[in-house]
């Protein structure tokens, strides 16, 4: 076994599928590069699961029994907003893939799916997660303060609520500080789609990470804007 295999073994998923050839196609393909694999039926089972084993990434359907996969990844991200998700669906509408991205998906993959785009998809997703875990449990600016085991952030001491996606681009700020991101590169670093139809979703979400812990978001010191390139975090 080299060493990508033994890093790989070192990594269960969770697969959130009704299809009983599907979770068989899964199980092949994933345990065949080290991986460890849990099956769940349905919503409920899934739900179990996850609180059960706190998988290393959920690769999970819409189309459900039982609770339904819009509100699977809603708690899943909620409960844990590190672990990738990675939604497998027949449903591909735009709409379906801006509420998902909203609840805190990592990646979309339409069925039909390519198995190997799909495990590229997942790897790639697994990859961004590990990287993006701080080495410090607590990070600070200004009178803000991240205690990422937590995942709570508090401002002059009182808690501030961030959904799970807002918390994922906060960490990725963070993680990147004082470098200058464009909105395509946290596009594909944060959201994990390389294809997005507008831009404006990066810059929705950093109006709202401003509103909550910029003392003046109007005039922001730490989430800058690089005119005609992008945004940069300054401590």
């Amino acid at each position: 076994m080299n060493s990508g295999e033994t890093k790989a073994a070192s990594k269960t998923i969770l697969v959130v599928e009704d299809d009983p050839r599907i979770q068989k196609a899964l199980y092949r393909l994933f345990t065949a590069e080290g991986y460890g694999i849990s099956n769940a039926p349905d919503g409920s089972a899934g739900l179990e699961s996850f609180r059960a084993m706190t998988p290393d990434a959920v690769i999970l359907d819409l189309m459900l029994p039982g609770v339904s996969g819009r509100e699977l990844c809603r708690t899943f991200k909620t409960a844990s907003p590190d672990t990738p998700v990675v939604v497998l669906s027949a449903v591909a509408e735009v709409a379906d893939k801006v509420l998902l991205l909203e609840l805190g998906a990592d990646d979309y993959v339409t069925k039909p799916f390519s198995p190997r785009e799909l495990l590229a998809r997942v790897q790639a997703a697994i990859r961004r997660s590990d990287r993006s875990r701080p080495d410090t449990h607590v990070v600070s600016f200004g009178d803000v303060a991240v205690d990422f085991p937590k995942m709570e952030v508090k401002r002059s001491g009182a808690v501030v609520t961030l959904t799970a996606h807002e918390f994922k681009l906060l960490k990725f700020f963070l993680d990147n500080a004082e470098r200058v991101l464009s909105r395509e590169e946290l596009l594909n670093d944060v959201w994990g789609y390389n294809f997005y139809p507008s831009t404006r979703t990066v810059d929705n979400q950093i109006l709202k990470l401003r509103q909550k812990l910029e003392v003046d978001p109007t005039n922001p010191k730490h989430f800058r804007t690089v005119h005609g390139a992008g945004y940069k975090f300054v401590f």
